[in-house]
């Protein structure tokens, strides 16, 4: 008989007794210094009677995405880096492969944000007094400068991207108050204004850019940022109602069209909006936001128009940014709390700063608007708001649908089932102690562990 080596022996005993991890699993713990790691093994058995019951068969909303606003600052940012540096970090950002976070959704401005050197917009007056009822001076011009060379790289490394739009506020010469900053758009130019939208849709459209969703306006009960417009629940369903639903139908536009995109702490605005017979029809779903009110008010309305969808659009991070703080309230509120409360998006705000945070408007530009990174030349440092969207983004592919778990005081979570079978779990340690516990799907067991303030994300 062949003799067989030793060493050749002890490899293929040890080949063979290797197990096979049950759920790959990926950990941010800020305070251990741990930062969106995979960690290759299980963990040790234990006797916990927390158990996280996951059950596929109960499903809940579809998800579209997770991911980031592309602001004209963020993409002067990624311009202002060499080639070689710019590709790598946006494959890093929207890529695919097994060291990219597979950012599946972003948010546009229709024209300036408060991101911007300088308020405008795409259809600007000399003459103060002059309006443009045909919209001949149109242009994305300032837009072909930053965000648009740096979306079609986006879309060269995931065209699947979903693109949401949101105006801060129409041309001046619409406004009562012939201001960027503030101020109503004027009753008599509401049809114009709609085919100004209408404009925007199609001229991204000629670029190659589908516009899958548009927000009436951006935090409408805000007119403190420059730009802004003050929008009363009223006109906005009156606009979407009589001109810009109508609009959109006649010109066989499918770009969904979504109200209010403003706090949580006033769910009344879009129900009303919704109780309008003429602009219910249109309207595919609501926005929020969270500096104000409580996550669960998004459930409130759900259960008033379930046929409607929900969809989480902005959540800034304040510089210099906190880990140990930033993150745990993000996923749970943000990455938990939204989906749970039948978001079809999570969206923080801007995707990209610089160490300055720069650019801003001035009369109320963010200042403080901290990016998911910060580009300095071509060195890349990853913040808050990158780990909490990473932690699904990875993961949770568009079409995938939330499952019920049951929550436990201290520890929250949500699941989700994807297209091609796997499930996938984020759960948050949001109490002060340590906590063993058991996710269980059917016969399948997975032992989990979490330090106070640690994310764990388990897919099977």
């Amino acid at each position: 008989m062949k003799k067989i080596p030793f060493l050749f022996l002890s490899l293929l005993l040890f080949a063979c007794s290797k197990k096979e991890p049950i759920a790959e699993f990926w950990l941010t713990d800020p305070k251990e210094g741990i930062l969106f790691q995979q960690l290759t093994e299980d963990l040790d058995d234990n006797d916990s009677e927390l158990i996280i019951q996951v059950d596929p068969e109960t499903t809940y909303q579809s998800m579209d995405g997770f991911g980031f606003t592309l602001s004209q600052g963020s993409a002067k940012h990624l311009l202002e880096m060499s080639d070689s540096a710019r590709i790598a970090v946006l494959k890093e950002l929207f890529g695919n492969g097994e060291k990219d976070i597979r950012i599946s959704y972003l948010r546009l401005a229709v024209a300036a944000s408060d991101l911007n050197e300088f308020p405008f917009s795409y259809n600007d007056l000399e003459d103060s007094l002059a309006t443009d009822l045909s919209l001949e001076n149109f242009s994305l011009s300032y837009d072909t400068l930053d965000v648009i060379p740096v979306l079609k790289q986006i879309l060269e490394i995931n065209p699947e991207i979903k693109l949401m739009a949101s105006p801060w506020s129409p041309p001046k010469w619409m406004k009562d108050n012939k201001d960027t900053r503030g101020g109503s758009l004027l009753e008599e130019f509401e049809p114009v204004y709609a085919q100004y939208l209408v404009k925007y849709i199609r001229e991204m459209e000629k670029r190659g850019f589908n516009i899958d969703a548009l927000t009436i306006q951006n935090e409408p009960l805000h007119p403190g940022n420059n730009p802004s417009l003050f929008m009363l629940p009223i006109q906005q369903a009156r606009f979407v109602g009589q001109h810009l639903g109508p609009a959109f139908k006649n010109e066989g536009i499918k770009t969904k069209i979504v109200i209010y995109d403003h706090n949580a702490d006033r769910p009344d605005y879009p129900i009303s909006i919704l109780n309008d017979s003429l602009a219910n029809p249109f309207v595919d779903g609501s926005a929020f936001h969270l500096y104000g009110g409580q996550i669960e008010a998004l459930s409130e309305v759900h259960q008033a128009y379930p046929d409607k969808n929900i969809y989480f659009t902005e959540q800034w991070v304040g510089a210099p940014g906190n880990l140990e703080g930033d993150i745990p309230w993000h996923v749970k509120n943000l990455l938990i709390g939204a989906p749970r409360n039948w978001a079809k998006t999570v969206l923080e705000w801007n995707l990209s700063s610089n160490p300055s945070l720069t650019p801003h408007t001035d009369r109320g530009g963010c200042d403080r608007c901290l990016g998911a990174v910060t580009i300095d030349g071509d060195q890349v440092t990853r913040n808050p708001a990158y780990y909490v969207i990473a932690h699904a983004s990875k993961f949770v592919d568009p079409g995938s649908v939330r499952i019920d778990s049951n929550v436990f005081e201290g520890l929250s979570n949500v699941a989700f089932l994807r297209p091609d079978g796997k499930k996938v779990l984020i759960a948050l340690n949001d109490s002060q102690k340590p906590i063993s516990f058991k996710i269980q799907e059917k016969e399948k067991v997975i032992f989990g562990s979490l330090n106070p303030g640690a994310t764990g994300t388990w897919v099977w």
